[in-house]
């Protein structure tokens, strides 16, 4: 390990699919982390619905997967040519970029009796994203630790206590982009887990019924009205039961699913279902944080879910007794906070350091994350 200056890139295009955010890191073993750049590049609609076809089985999806993934990664190149551009740096003065790809599928429990490991499946060319920039890469950031035994995922909460140190005391920071994950920051101790749908289902919502891809500060489903009886039937998914370990993605919460619950409660105005659906991510929120970190004094909200202002009512509303601040308070705006994270892994990874935490992912042991692409 060298405690030399590091210069890491991180990619990320989330579950929510709207983007790629690369955000520009400095990274010393002797100081604090700095965040230099961040540059977003919003994801072209015909990529973006064939990246939603293809978290579902469909024809010839083997070689459209391989041509989304090209696709994907001349974006995430694109996104690395502009951050570049606003540092004033060359290619040649980055160590690493930390390049995440797009999940398409994850299903960390084991395939059967006789095939004891799930899998994780990330859309990405990482070796073509080396030869598009000239800068190493570093990808298949999950891999190992679903290896290991563990749920490959959440992996920022290692990243949020060197993020905000180990004085953050009693905190849960709350990542609210397609699914909602917390990690429970308490002194040297850390804990993690997905705890369900944020935007992914309202976002898909918004879309069918006002040709929007998202709805800006939550002004329409604060216009509805929360329908009891689906949202019982939403909140009756196995998956909000479960103990941690424990991460989920599109694979559980789709229209699809959403579509059978409806069809068993009646008819339900579209602007009642995007109440419900955003009085879900509140309470399965709220309801994890309860459970899980009783002890919490504060929530750092970060995401594109923390700029929905009625999404963070409902939830403040849920939890009176909590203060909730932003990712902006802490150095790094809502947006930057996975693409950062992702930097951070990479320069871990390069360093020879694990990048997983045993008591989020329940892996077997520390494991360093990620496979080396060299430039």
């Amino acid at each position: 390990m060298t405690h030399a200056p590091f210069l890491a890139i991180g990619l990320m295009s989330g579950t929510s699919m709207d983007g790629v955010d690369a955000v520009l890191m400095r990274f010393d073993a002797q100081a604090p982390m700095q965040r230099l750049a961040h540059a977003h590049r919003a994801m072209p609609g015909e990529l973006r619905e064939e990246l939603l076809a293809l978290n579902a089985a469909g024809a010839n999806e083997l070689h459209r997967a391989s041509v989304a993934s090209i696709a994907l990664v001349r974006l995430y190149a694109e996104a690395v040519t502009r951050v570049l551009a606003d540092a004033g740096l060359q290619a040649a003065a980055i160590d690493a970029l930390g390049a995440h790809g797009q999940t398409v599928r994850h299903h960390p429990q084991a395939v059967s009796a006789d095939l004891p490991h799930g899998y994780t499946l990330q859309l990405n060319q990482p070796a073509l994203l080396a030869e598009l920039t000239g800068i190493t890469v570093v990808a298949d950031l999950r891999a190992r630790d679903l290896a290991a035994g563990g749920q490959g995922a959440p992996l920022v909460p290692a990243f949020h206590q060197a993020w905000l140190g180990k004085a953050a005391g009693d905190t849960v920071v709350l990542n609210w982009g397609g699914i909602a994950n917390i990690s429970i920051l308490e002194g040297d101790a850390v804990r993690g887990l997905d705890t369900g749908p944020a935007n992914a289902l309202l976002d898909l919502w918004c879309e069918r019924h006002l040709k929007a891809p998202y709805d800006r500060d939550g002004a329409w489903a604060a216009t509805g009205r929360v329908q009891p009886e689906l949202l019982q039937r939403l909140l009756a998914h196995p998956f909000f039961a479960r103990q941690p370990p424990k991460s989920t993605g599109r694979d559980d919460f789709h229209l699809a699913w959403l579509t059978g619950c409806l069809q068993a409660v009646g008819d339900v105005s579209p602007v009642d279902v995007q109440a419900t659906l955003a009085e879900l991510t509140a309470q399965s929120t709220a309801d994890a944080i309860v459970r899980h970190a009783p002890a919490a004094t504060r929530v750092i909200l970060c995401g594109g879910g923390s700029r929905n202002g009625d999404l963070v009512r409902r939830l403040q509303r849920r939890l009176p007794g909590l203060c909730f601040e932003t990712a902006e308070m802490h150095g790094l705006a809502s947006d930057e906070v996975e693409a950062a994270a992702f930097a951070w892994l990479a320069w871990r990874c390069c360093q020879g350091l694990p990048g997983n935490l045993p008591s989020v992912t329940h892996a077997q042991g520390p494991r360093i994350l990620g496979a080396i692409y060299p430039r």
